[in-house]
């Protein structure tokens, strides 16, 4: 087989790698959404502490995961972002695998956390590359393309999970998820960073940034805010998403696993990938008008999300699907708007780190945290009241982004500028 050139690989045809990716990504991470209570019924029958403990599988990913990218980010403004991403895809998908073959609770840890470490190689590199194609005017849809990937990857993650538990067994799963990325992590090793393509071609090197790029990020107003705003987002969705099915199932007591987790997962897939890509279009069709549109439909969507999310809890099903569907469309109304605001005010020599950094302090403080905290507050009372403490960090992350309205614009001016004289001085 003749793999293409690297003229063949246009924008657009990176952009479509990274997201075909990127899917993969949230495909591992929800499969073991969608079988957690076949896990948690083989691994931890009779365990007092059983929710408590089946909540620490999803958090060694995100531990991993967050503890890892900062060294990554670091990495990806130094060396070749391709080896870095193919790297990570080996090793992620061999541990999705390995979660296939785990006999107890131990080693599916162990295999949740590699999975972590590998995705932390991609999660950092890939927005900079996107970053780096495309100007700022398009990003909002461009970044949503990609970033659309979390609904439609977690959708398939659930449905793929489901599927598998109905008809084959839970191990099918992460066998299915695991086994593609390999082949996908071939073709990156044959991809050039473009980069170090673009300083031999003028004849100079590579500069990496010094230590006061890394400390101007933290000087950014809009930055520290949409960091602070997309972690509280976080803690709340990353604790509803990885119970919900178990919520409709247990508590609610309405359907089985596998119909709740295809529900669930074609919800995720339709209202997520709509919201996520309306969001991204939105916020570019509105930056003309408001300079700071994409923190402006960031905060409208999580302030819509807070009353579905209750309502939800409330309502009963089937009815309450429709409530569903609401919280998960505005919810991930902010993806590719947040992100893209993300990398338009970090200059472009630190822009993985800017990643990184963002990638561990949502989920040092978001998702690593909340799965575990509904387990052990439906373990002590019930999952309803779990939910609602979680759920209101939606308030908080509308908040911010609408206080962070304020700096975004002028932030993004200055990025800009940075960025003319960094390449007028080469």
């Amino acid at each position: 087989m003749t793999l293409p050139t690297q003229s063949w690989w246009t924008p657009g045809r990176i952009l479509a790698l990274l997201i075909v990716i990127n899917l993969f990504s949230y495909i591992d991470r929800y499969v073991l959404v969608a079988v957690e209570p076949e896990l948690r019924a083989t691994f931890l029958a009779g365990d007092a502490m059983a929710k408590t403990k089946s909540g620490l599988w999803q958090t060694a990913f995100m531990i991993s995961y967050m503890l890892m990218a900062p060294l990554f980010g670091w990495l990806a403004d130094r060396t070749s972002r391709w080896l870095l991403i193919g790297l990570g895809l080996l090793l992620w998908s061999a541990a999705s695998i390995g979660s296939g073959i785990a006999t107890g609770f131990t080693m599916l840890l162990l295999t949740r956390a590699m999975i972590g470490v590998g995705e932390a190689a991609y999660g950092p590199a890939a927005p900079a590359l996107i970053a780096e194609m495309y100007p700022v005017h398009r990003r909002g849809i461009v970044m949503s393309w990609f970033f659309m990937a979390i609904p439609v990857g977690s959708a398939l993650g659930y449905a793929l999970g489901g599927l598998a538990n109905s008809y084959l067994d839970w191990r099918w799963g992460f066998w299915l998820a695991g086994v593609p990325g390999i082949f996908l992590a071939m073709v990156c090793f044959f991809l050039k960073d473009t980069r170090r393509s673009q300083a031999a071609a003028t004849g100079q090197a590579h500069h990496a940034p010094g230590f006061a790029d890394y400390k101007r990020l933290l000087r950014i107003p809009s930055y520290v805010i949409n960091v602070a705003a997309q972690t509280a987002m976080t803690f709340a969705i990353g604790g509803l998403s990885f119970w919900l099915p178990a919520y409709i199932t247990e508590y609610r007591q309405y359907g089985t696993l596998g119909q709740v987790s295809t529900m669930v997962g074609a919800i995720t897939a339709v209202s997520g990938l709509g919201a996520t890509l309306f969001g991204g279009w939105l916020a570019d069709r509105l930056r003309n008008r408001f300079a700071a549109s994409y923190f402006l439909v960031s905060g409208g969507g999580m302030a819509l999300a807070f009353p579905c999310t209750l309502a939800m809890l409330f309502v009963p099903f089937p009815f309450a699907w429709v409530f569903v569907f609401g919280a998960v469309f505005f919810l991930f109304f902010n993806i590719g708007p947040a992100n893209t605001a993300l990398a338009n005010v970090a200059p472009a020599a630190v822009r993985s780190s800017a990643f990184a950094l963002n990638i561990l302090t949502i989920h040092a403080l978001g998702d690593a945290i909340s799965p575990a905290l509904i387990g052990a507050v439906a373990d002590r009372s019930n999952m309803n009241l779990g939910f609602m403490l979680v759920s209101g960090a939606m308030l908080v992350a509308a908040v911010l982004w609408f206080i962070g309205m304020r700096w975004l614009p002028q932030d993004v001016e200055r990025a800009a500028a940075r960025d003319a004289e960094a390449s007028a001085e080469k």
